[in-house]
């Protein structure tokens, strides 16, 4: 921990310490899953290693900018941000690359940036400003809940790069932003009926996409493994199959790191990305696998916990809205690799290899650390030394 973040005042620190040993072990799956992949690496073992501990490098600095950031200057910024994940969102379906079946990638030279992971951090700061704006304008409080009109105008903000992502068609990161959304307006206490609207609504989407032939025959065929991965253990079955025997070979204690059998023979499909959990069950084991669970069980716990202790509701929504982010996104990667969920191409948070999701998650986390640290002053700001409360600005 630098002597910087050292002398903030409410600083959160198990939550930092937590993002940090959880990206330290990231980084060391990433560079077990290409040692030995020359096709990847072009013979340089460490390359990926290098390029994560960047990422990581990088991704820290922009956490360290957001969490010294006068919390008045996060809110200013937060049209900023969500016009500019916009704007690379159609900057993508207009000139992007196509990966893996979907158009999801702006190529800069050697650099690639993946506009719908910042996409995910640009919503919930919207309908958390949003939210904010209206219910202070109101002299509302949490507990009086959103009122119809401001769940429209959230599912308004959030409509915009959802057809966006959904239209590269990026699946995976659709299914992450709808549970975000959901999780979001629960926290502002919408009425129950937009919640059961929304979740109905998603429900007849999905048949209708399936029905209607809008899913590229890909995705249908990965769910169609993910309800019997025998049915096409060579094609769209493969990567679960895989997966699963890779988790299996780890038993307890693990094969070692940089000794698991799958591993090592590349058996396991995109490993150093999205199956990265995968290494962690050969290799680590189920006492290495739960450890990474438990370090992400440690971050959700504190963002919650910054969303119950903040009476500030831009900052309550947005630390609710990053937890349920984090949250189901681990849980669809994770349950991926299990075979417990659908393939949909979403990374691990703080551990897949990827500067994009690196970037935002850890912009995300900055933005928890800087509620977390405007929630501990709030106190001090209310209280004279003389004991006499004061009125907060």
């Amino acid at each position: 921990m630098t002597t910087s973040t050292a002398r903030v005042p409410g600083l959160d620190r198990l939550l930092l310490l937590a993002v940090v040993a959880l990206s330290v072990l990231g980084c060391l799956l990433v560079w077990s899953a290409t040692s030995t992949r020359d096709d990847l690496t072009g013979g340089d073992p460490r390359a990926y290693l290098d390029k994560q501990v960047v990422n990581v490098a990088l991704g820290l600095g922009l956490l360290l900018v957001v969490l010294l950031t006068d919390h008045r200057w996060v809110r200013i910024f937060a049209p900023v941000v969500y016009l500019a994940s916009v704007g690379g969102l159609v900057l993508v379906l207009t000139m992007g690359s196509t990966v893996n079946g979907s158009r999801s990638w702006l190529m800069f030279g050697g650099l690639s940036i993946q506009p719908s992971e910042f996409a995910k951090l640009a919503v919930v700061i919207g309908m958390a400003l949003v939210v904010a704006e209206r219910s202070e304008g109101r002299r509302l409080r949490g507990a009086d809940g959103a009122t119809g009109s401001d769940v429209a105008l959230m599912l308004l903000i959030a409509g915009v790069p959802a057809a966006l992502i959904l239209a590269q068609p990026d699946l995976g990161t659709m299914l992450v932003l709808s549970a975000t959304v959901f999780g979001v307006l629960a926290a502002t206490g919408a009425d129950r009926r937009w919640l059961v609207l929304l979740g109905a609504t998603g429900v007849v989407g999905a048949v209708a996409a399936v029905a209607g032939g809008l899913l590229e025959k890909y995705q249908v065929d990965r769910f169609l493994a993910f309800t019997d991965p025998t049915l096409d253990p060579r094609g769209a079955g493969y990567n679960v199959e895989q997966a699963r025997i890779a988790v299996g070979n780890g038993g307890f204690f693990g094969q070692g790191l940089f000794d698991g059998s799958q591993t090592r023979s590349g058996f396991v499909p995109e490993q150093h990305t999205d199956f990265v959990f995968t290494v962690a069950g050969e290799e680590l084991g189920l006492l290495g696998s739960g450890v990474i669970i438990g370090l992400l069980g440690v971050i959700l716990w504190r963002a919650l916990r910054i969303a119950a202790r903040t009476d500030d509701v831009f900052g309550r929504v947005a630390a609710a809205g990053i937890a349920c982010w984090f949250g189901f996104q681990a849980f669809q990667n994770i349950g991926m690799c299990l075979g417990i969920m659908p393939v949909t191409g979403v990374p691990l948070p703080f551990v897949s290899y990827g500067g994009s999701s690196m970037f935002a998650s850890m912009l995300a986390v900055g933005l928890l650390l800087n509620i977390s640290r405007r929630a501990a002053e709030a106190p001090a700001a209310r209280m004279q030394p003389s004991g006499r409360v004061l009125v907060r600005a």
